[in-house]
């Protein structure tokens, strides 16, 4: 494949990839979709920041006028926001961004894509998608779901969305082969609590025994990636009867407005914030930080295999 032809890695990270370094992949639809401005930009350098603390190199990923970045520069964010048409960037559209030119967003599928593309093992971000309430109906399961079954790559993250069917979700992974790890948990995280009352396949206590299963996963021939359900911490982690509520409502909104597809989850994430009065984004920022402390640590122990 002629990457070169598509893909610029920023140089700090390629001098990382090409020494052995532990690099740690990040999607930006956070900073262009997911958080209210300027939040969305403290977040994203907070994140990085806590990578770089961490001992590795941060990379976020993103297209920017038809070039996929492994690695964005304060520049091109502040690019893609002046020009302000940024599209959420799922796998089945990185060719259309490519080739027309566009800019976008990566969401967790594309932004596994890219980081296998890159050679990077370890990405992390808030919360994956997942099969979606009323599949029966709607047939709506997330392409975060068989990206991650396809790809060699260990996505950390805080679970999965209450918004979510988490069982459905959790039977997916299981029928593709995903080992499911709980980070000092035996119970899968939902996103804004720390429980969702599903067992994970396999609880890890450090980043060390993390990476040990990834080596013998990848060695073995086993292709396809690995999900780290990482709870929110304690101090920031919402009440599971108040999320609930708040979750139940923003469905019934957009189920009598006919949201549905790739805008479902943004209408809901933002309804839920409304409904909270801001309490959501605090813990929002507050699990993807933890989730980049703990990325940072498992491509650490990885890289020193």
């Amino acid at each position: 494949m002629r990457l070169q032809e598509y893909i610029d890695i920023l140089p700090e990270v390629r001098q990382a990839l090409r020494e052995g370094k532990p690099v740690v992949a990040l999607e930006s639809t956070i900073i262009f979709h997911g958080m209210p401005h300027p939040r969305n930009l403290e977040c994203a350098a907070s994140c990085e920041a806590i990578i770089r603390d961490g001992g590795a190199v941060p990379a976020t990923t993103a297209v920017v006028e038809g070039r996929i970045k492994v690695g964005l520069s304060r520049a091109d964010i502040d690019r893609m926001n002046e020009r302000g048409r940024v599209l959420k960037m799922s796998r089945r559209d990185i060719a259309r961004a490519v080739f027309r030119k566009e800019d976008g967003a990566t969401t967790v599928a594309s932004a596994v894509v890219i980081s296998e593309l890159a050679g990077i093992p370890v990405f992390a971000t808030g919360g994956i998608g997942g099969v979606h309430r009323g599949v029966r109906d709607s047939f709506d399961i997330s392409a975060d779901l068989p990206q991650i079954a396809q790809s060699d790559v260990c996505v950390v993250c805080a679970g999965a969305k209450s918004i979510l069917d988490i069982g459905f979700t959790l039977e997916y992974l299981e029928t593709w082969g995903v080992p499911v790890l709980g980070y000092r948990t035996d119970d899968f995280p939902a996103f804004y609590t720390r429980k969702s009352g599903h067992a994970v396949d396999c609880r890890m206590e450090d980043a060390a025994e993390i990476a040990r299963m990834l080596r013998a996963k990848w060695e073995l021939g086993l292709r396809g990636g690995v999900l780290v359900g990482c709870p929110v911490p304690e101090a920031y982690a919402m009440e599971e009867a108040v999320i609930d509520a708040a979750v139940e409502k923003a469905l019934s909104d957009a189920k009598a407005q006919h949201i549905h597809g790739k805008e479902t989850t943004p209408f809901i994430l933002s309804r839920v914030l409304e409904a909270t009065g801001g309490a959501s984004l605090e813990t929002n920022i507050r699990l993807v930080q933890n989730n980049c402390r703990i990325a940072a640590e498992i491509a650490a122990a990885y890289c020193a295999l």
